[in-house]
């Protein structure tokens, strides 16, 4: 027998008292690790919640099941405190701001793979394992370990675009057991072992407060205010406006990654909001304003002036752009070592959110940050969201869209 495989690896696994994660500590236990269970309660004011079932007090039953059944020891942790301080305040200072958040991405990087990471080495674990549909492989570079981050196997259920925060260092620490398989063969895994979460649906919004829905949730945060809606036709010159005498390929992607200034004076009022911060780029559900002969689209919010300005129809001008930029500050690499230098460029795969299909791109590294050049038009970029970049199926980097 080898004698690396007496000493058992000791592995926590986060059970969220979903299929995945459940399946992923039978994995791991399949695989000869010692595996403990961890329920995290995120969330406990129940003054949000808009019904009166307890997703989390059900979730955490259903995860202590698992691990019953699969025989590993369990226990919850209460990280709602952090959650408060990192995840739900910074929603709203961003909402507030008038950007819109991806509490999902920093929720693993703040919370599953940082205040949960810690917890785990506490007890004494070599890994931290998650039920997220990607993979993990490790090369060796000058005598270096470094740790690469791939997409999962199913492409309908690639989850590597919520992790492209990730580090090194909490990569190093990390186990995805799932990313080999797609989500049938998972489900399929779960029914032979009759888990309990077999059956159960994936959950859908935020990851921790379970069955609210987003604008419940920052009504009761961010005061309602009454302000306009209003219409920007395709027409209007600010969509015409064309340059091409460019000094330089960065005066170039400067101007084409600008935010138009849309102003009051040729637009038409067509309806009235509750708060500016309420919306988003690209929405369309939500503004009841009826009898356009295309839906109307959010193309831009004002929260100073509380104005939101729209256009009819999906290819509406005020909605597409190729590109984007990425201060210094909100620029991240998963892999440092192919961290571009000063006036390098990469062509890299890359999307803008989640479930987009990764489309043909080149980044552009300037002074102050890095621009993201798309071959084709994008559709509401949108600030505050992670643009993130890949190579072939590996995330190599990620930043907040500015």
């Amino acid at each position: 027998m080898h004698s690396n495989f007496l000493i058992m690896k000791r592995v926590v696994i986060g059970l969220s008292g979903g299929v995945d994660s459940s399946v992923a500590a039978h994995i791991l236990k399949e695989e000869g690790y010692e595996v403990i269970g961890l329920f995290m309660k995120n969330w406990h004011d129940d003054s949000v919640t808009i019904s009166n079932e307890c997703p989390w007090l059900d979730d955490s039953n259903d995860a202590m099941l698992v691990a019953d059944k699969l025989g590993i020891p369990f226990q919850t942790v209460d990280l709602s405190e952090q959650y408060k301080e990192r995840i739900v305040d910074y929603m709203f200072n961003e909402y507030e701001s008038g950007r819109t958040p991806n509490p999902d991405v920093l929720c693993n990087r703040e919370i599953k793979f940082d205040v949960f990471m810690d917890i785990a080495l506490e007890l004494g674990a070599d890994f931290v394992a998650t039920g997220h549909y990607c993979r993990k492989s490790t090369l060796n570079k000058n005598n270096k370990e470094i740790h690469r981050l791939l997409a999962g196997v199913d492409g309908n259920k690639d989850q590597s675009y919520f992790l492209c925060q990730l580090s090194q260092e909490q990569l190093a620490k990390s186990l995805f057991p799932i990313g080999e398989l797609t989500k049938p063969e998972v489900r399929e895994i779960a029914t032979a072992l009759d888990l309990v979460t077999a059956e159960k649906k994936d959950s859908q919004g935020l990851c921790f407060i379970g069955k609210v829905k987003l604008p419940d949730f920052l009504q009761q945060q961010l005061k309602p205010k009454e302000g306009v809606i209003v219409e920007v036709a395709k027409e209007e010159p600010i969509f015409k406006e064309e340059k091409n005498d460019f000094v330089s390929k960065e005066e170039e992607l400067k101007y084409l990654s600008r935010k138009l200034d849309y102003s009051l004076v040729n637009a038409k009022i067509v309806g009235k909001h509750q708060g500016a911060h309420y919306f988003t780029k690209g929405q369309r559900k939500g503004l009841a304003v009826g009898g356009t002969v295309e839906p109307l689209f959010v193309i831009d919010t004002d929260v100073k002036d509380n104005i939101i300005y729209t256009g009819q129809g999906k290819q509406h001008p005020g909605l597409l752009k190729k590109v984007l930029f990425i201060t210094n500050e909100e620029l991240h690499w998963v892999r440092e070592d192919l961290a571009l230098q000063l006036d390098q460029t990469m062509d890299v795969l890359a999307r803008i959110r989640y479930r987009q299909p990764l489309e043909k791109a080149t980044l552009y590294k300037v002074n102050s940050g890095l621009y993201v050049e798309f071959e084709n038009d994008q559709s509401a970029i949108t600030e505050g969201q992670f643009a993130a970049w890949y190579l072939e199926d590996e995330l190599i980097g990620s930043g907040v869209i500015s």
